[in-house]
């Protein structure tokens, strides 16, 4: 499956932990030339390091921050000449229910969740349209698809993640470009750690005692990176076997 992964540059958002870690660590194995970014500076460089990246292929990055985004990709234009793709990963998921009230929560999901991915389209599609070829995966979930109590803010990002994915699919068909949607259920990484209510984190621990390994999401990534170029996969579902959400 190296074959349309091999050489390709990448840019990964979130790439400390989780789905973003897993998704470099399989690019990394299948030849891909890797830009990673994320908050955690020290855990970037373990990453780069026990891959075997150069120290310049990690920039420490805010995704709420446009400027920052920016200079991810810019930095990666600057290294490789190009952006082949742009793996817009990184995520929070504090769920609570509304009555709760927990407004800061809530705009730290619609900032990193969604106002992130909009700033990774943002600083990647200039370049692609301009080399006139480049794909856009953006990571959306199950509950991008449905909603249950105490997710709604949550699951309204990723709903909004969809949207904007398919919005961006009809706009850039005259570039060449691709997009993909995945949509990951029950992943084992650090998501459920964002939730802020005791009783909440609880629950939710023990709907991902199910979870699936990272791995999985990190297939997911190169089964659609891996198709011939004029095959468009514009949306991944999945869940464990044995969920019912």
């Amino acid at each position: 499956m190296t074959d349309g992964i091999k050489n390709k540059v990448v840019v990964i958002t979130g790439a400390s932990s989780g789905l973003g870690e897993a998704a470099a660590r399989r690019l990394a194995r299948d030849g891909a030339k890797l830009v990673l970014g994320a908050r955690r500076l020290d855990r970037l460089n373990a990453i780069a390091g026990e891959l075997g990246l150069a120290s310049d292929a990690v920039v420490e990055t805010d995704v709420t921050k446009v400027d920052q985004v920016k200079r991810l990709v810019d930095h990666a234009v600057r290294l490789h000449g190009r952006i082949d793709v742009i793996v817009n990963n990184a995520g929070l998921m504090p769920h609570s229910p509304l009555e709760r009230g927990k407004v800061e929560d809530w705009d730290r999901m619609i900032d990193v969740n969604l106002k992130g991915v909009l700033y990774g389209i943002a600083a990647a599609l200039p370049y692609m349209k301009e080399q006139k070829s480049g794909q856009i995966i953006n990571v959306s979930s199950v509950a991008g698809h449905k909603v249950n109590p105490g997710g709604a803010v949550y699951a309204a990002t990723k709903h909004g993640v969809r949207v904007i994915s398919e919005g961006l699919r009809q706009e850039v068909k005259p570039y060449n470009i691709r997009t993909t949607i995945i949509s990951p259920g029950a992943v084992a990484t650090e998501l459920p750690d964002s939730i802020t209510a005791p009783d909440v984190a609880e629950r939710v621990r023990k709907v991902y005692e199910m979870a699936i390994p990272a791995d999985s999401f990190a297939s997911m990534v190169a089964f659609a990176m891996s198709q011939p170029e004029d095959v468009d996969v514009n949306e991944i579902l999945f869940r464990p076997t044995r969920q019912e959400y």
